[in-house]
């Protein structure tokens, strides 16, 4: 009987720890959970309180504001007198603004208060700094409407041209054009005055063998004079903003700096030897799929590669398919475009090089980089070209008014007239092949 109280009460002793043991597990998981309870609890409280401080904010927010949107022509809708002066999709600053110039200025992110850059979303900006070098302008004569100036300005803002030099007529010399490109940070536009003529009439370059060749021919001849005026009142111009680089481009031509860091063309420039004046981008020439485009830029991808990117095996091996019977490789020009330093004696050399008075330049060709040209894009491209001249399509007049070989075969054969189906069967023949 002893040895089975004595059984008993070893038996009893193990339970009861036992049940020390399980009350001590039990209390280290309550803690365990008050402690997962309690520490998301804290981080919401800490988050709030940031918030409430204003430590936190939500760039959603700040990008999409809740405010009504305001475009141009909406200041005498019931929207229009309703909304607050919050900024438009494009704007980087807000100002309430009474004219239609200052509701696009808005729009292409410009305020009253001149942010440096254009902006896509409030508080995002081109770097456009002052600081940032080498500084790059553009400049170009052009006709052409907002639809094809502002795709092609914005992309070159955004790869580092800052300033742009814009000579306009004709459609782009509109006030409704112009108020919208005055708008814009860093876009000068030179309007066609008597006294813009008067002055050019007494340019030096008049008294020059260089350009000779062109003086007092209609059309395309007269147009490459201009260009050439324009671009020596464009050296003058970028001089006085400081400018470093200067460029002379058509509005149906955008710079693709292949092989650049960052696909910048600041960056490119900037890697250029210091003892180099002048460089050059081949041109590539687009080759259109359809006969339906709206949107250039966006609609084509194919382009013809310059010779000088080309191995010369390839190049020579297919010339004969690649040309199609016409007297060139491409259908217009081939000799590219170029960048020039701005510096003392700096003059155009036509509209594709710079030259300089007092020495020649030294210049290095890009291995690369490449001005993609958007050629013959659309049924409107082929017809302006009759539009713009008042040449008959004879032999000797197309002659007269033509630079390139093209234009003269698109002219002769009447192409103006007629739609576009009808266009392509009659230059088809002398179209090149699409490349594969």
């Amino acid at each position: 009987m002893a040895g089975y109280r004595g059984g008993g009460s070893a038996s009893g002793g193990g339970g009861a720890g036992g049940g020390g043991g399980g009350a001590g597990a039990a209390a280290f998981a309550t803690r365990v959970l008050l402690l997962l309870t309690l520490l998301p609890m804290a981080l919401a409280a800490f988050a709030f309180a940031l918030q409430w401080r204003g430590g936190m904010r939500d760039p959603a927010g700040a990008a999409w504001p809740a405010e009504t949107q305001r475009f141009p022509g909406m200041e005498n809708s019931p929207l229009g007198s309703s909304s607050s002066s919050g900024g438009s999709y494009f704007a980087v600053t807000s100002t309430s603004a009474s004219s239609a110039a200052a509701d696009c200025a808005e729009i292409l992110g410009r305020s009253a208060s001149s942010h440096s850059g254009i902006s896509l979303y409030r508080g995002w900006s081109f770097d456009s700094d002052a600081g940032l070098t080498p500084k790059i302008c553009i400049t170009g004569s052009t006709s052409a409407g907002l639809h094809q100036i502002l795709p092609w300005l914005y992309y070159h803002k955004v790869i580092g041209v800052s300033h742009f030099f814009l000579f306009v007529e004709g459609e782009a010399a509109k006030p409704a054009v112009t108020s919208v490109l005055e708008s814009i940070r860093g876009v000068k536009v030179i309007y066609r005055t008597k006294e813009l003529k008067e002055k050019q009439d007494r340019s030096r370059i008049w008294n020059e063998t260089w350009l000779a060749g062109f003086f007092y021919k209609p059309c395309n001849y007269e147009l490459f004079v201009k260009q050439s005026l324009n671009m020596e009142m464009a050296i003058v111009m970028a001089r006085d903003a400081g400018m470093d680089w200067i460029i002379h481009l058509d509005t149906d031509e955008l710079i693709h700096p292949a092989g650049a860091r960052e696909y910048s063309l600041r960056r490119l420039l900037l890697d250029v030897p210091d003892n180099v004046d002048m460089v050059i981008f081949p041109n590539y020439e687009s080759s259109i799929e359809r006969d339906d485009i709206k949107d250039p830029f966006t609609e084509v991808s194919m382009f013809k590669k310059n010779y000088d990117h080309l191995p010369k095996d390839t190049y020579f091996g297919l010339y004969k398919e690649a040309t199609r019977g016409n007297p060139n490789y491409f259908l217009t020009y081939g000799n590219g475009k170029s960048a020039a330093r701005v510096q003392e004696h700096l003059r155009p050399n036509g509209a594709h090089r710079w030259h300089n008075y007092m020495k020649t330049p030294n210049e290095i060709k890009l291995e690369e980089a490449a001005i993609l040209h958007f050629t013959y894009t659309k049924f409107s491209d082929l017809t302006s070209r009759r539009d713009r001249c008042g040449c008959k399509p004879t032999k000797e007049d197309v002659k007269r008014c033509f630079i390139l070989e093209f234009d003269r075969l698109l002219l002769r054969r009447k192409c103006g007239t007629g739609n576009a189906p009808t266009l392509l069967q009659s230059v088809g023949t002398s179209l090149p092949p699409y490349p594969t």
